[in-house]
């Protein structure tokens, strides 16, 4: 696994307009109190950050998302801000989709901070369960097949700029020497298992996993 797809390597709308101008959330004086608390207590109990630190992160993301949601053509514009000498595109509608929870074509604030309390403060084993079920399996059947490690090797090279020229060798190689890895057993699919067992005893990627821990 290389480290652009570690690093990358993120429910229904409730960042509504209302909710966006919650006072609440944003640690100031609750003028309607007992409505939005459940929401905030909800976050703790479902995420391992502390009140003070979503009230934080929920003051950049209404800063960034004035509207409450990140729409898909937002986040890919991001994206490319980021790689501006690759092409980012493919590799952010992967990512977009890994953050869309509840696949309703856009990311809430709830989405997000559920993704990165895994991502950020998740044991090694969680992180790399996201990796495998949100990024890693496109079509959600449980398991990994060559044909998807290929897109998802294609689009880390298009996203960092890797030439055309060059891709199609690279890609072949990268993917034919990783799926090889993965699959211990040799039956042309790669398990969350068989993927855990493998990540767990790479030592750059525990290390690439650990990187991620941050405290805000």
């Amino acid at each position: 696994m290389s480290e652009t797809t570690s690093l990358s390597s993120g429910e229904k709308i409730v960042t509504t307009s209302t909710m966006m101008d919650d006072p609440e959330l944003l640690g100031a004086h609750p003028v309607f109190p007992s409505t939005y608390r459940p929401f905030l207590d909800e976050l703790c109990e479902k995420t391992k950050f502390t009140k003070s630190e979503i009230r934080f992160l929920y003051r950049g993301f209404k800063q960034e998302c004035p509207g409450g949601i990140v729409q898909e053509d937002t986040f890919k514009e991001i994206y490319q801000k980021f790689f501006p000498y690759g092409n980012s595109t493919v590799y952010a509608h992967l990512v977009f989709k890994a953050f869309d929870i509840t696949s309703c074509g856009a990311i809430t604030f709830k989405d997000m901070i559920l993704t990165l309390s895994t991502l950020l403060r998740g044991s090694n084993r969680e992180k790399l369960k996201w990796i495998f079920s949100r990024l890693y399996d496109l079509n959600g059947n449980g398991f990994i097949t060559k044909r998807e490690l290929c897109d998802i090797i294609t689009a880390i090279h298009d996203l960092v700029g890797v030439s055309k020229q060059a891709e199609d060798r690279k890609t072949r190689d990268h993917v034919d020497r990783i799926f090889s890895k993965f699959d211990a057993n040799r039956d042309g699919i790669v398990t969350i298992e068989e993927f855990l067992e493998s990540c767990l005893k790479d030592d750059v990627i525990v290390k690439s996993l650990q990187s991620f821990s941050t405290t805000l």
